[in-house]
């Protein structure tokens, strides 16, 4: 997928922060699952980059390495590759919601640029859209999936998904074998039993899938 940002460290360009994921134990609170423990901790650097994080970034982009990286407001937030649990996980979700979407009347995607421009957007894992949607970059989505891994910011992005009026969000923790679906209710997100758009629900979605074994530190 061709993003503007592969290009954003060239010379007299717009260049974003960057931001990577370590090492450090914090809590979070999900919806209906109590706190979830994972392992994350910012590391922001600064522009102007270094000649190593400009071949860093062009690596890469060569590579097709960053194609799941995310502008947060101007920043460039890396993301790993998926790993093979995630992907599984990812197909099986999209062989269990597409028959529904389409019954319902919409379209199912993997992983879409949600924003209105390569300055600021995010890239769910999965999205259900209503129709005429199309294009490089989509200003909302009815419904939008996250697979959880270890250190990675989906719970981070509900505010980002409000203010472009998505309407639902599937939220999938492997680890945890757990299922939040979330709707979107006076601007803020609340967990729902069945979803307003398509005919399933959380607890019936968790029993259907085959959850892949993971490894808490390898995963994603």
């Amino acid at each position: 997928m061709s993003r503007s940002k592969r290009t954003a460290t060239n010379a007299n360009r717009w260049i974003p922060r960057v931001y990577s994921r370590r090492s450090e134990w914090i809590g979070h609170e999900a919806a209906g699952c109590g706190t979830v423990g994972f392992l994350s901790v910012r590391t922001v650097i600064l522009d102007p980059p270094s000649a190593g994080l400009d071949e860093l970034v062009q690596r890469r982009a060569r590579s097709g390495l960053d194609r799941l990286d995310e502008i947060w407001e101007g920043e460039l937030h890396m993301v790993p590759a998926p790993s093979h649990a995630h992907g599984d996980l990812e197909s099986q979700l999209h062989a269990l919601l597409r028959p529904l979407a389409r019954q319902a009347g919409l379209t199912m995607t993997g992983q879409v640029n949600l924003g209105d421009s390569e300055h600021d957007f995010r890239v769910p894992d999965g999205a259900l859209h209503r129709p005429g949607a199309g294009g490089t970059w989509h200003p909302t989505a009815a419904l939008v999936i996250e697979i959880v891994s270890p250190g990675d910011e989906s719970w981070e992005k509900l505010p980002f998904y409000a203010a472009h009026h998505v309407d639902e969000i599937l939220i999938v923790d492997p680890h945890t074998q757990t299922v939040n679906w979330l709707a979107l209710e006076h601007d803020q997100y609340q967990p729902i039993q069945h979803s307003r758009l398509i005919d399933l629900g959380p607890g019936e979605l968790a029993e259907r899938i085959d959850w892949p074994a993971v490894e808490p530190q390898q995963e994603r």
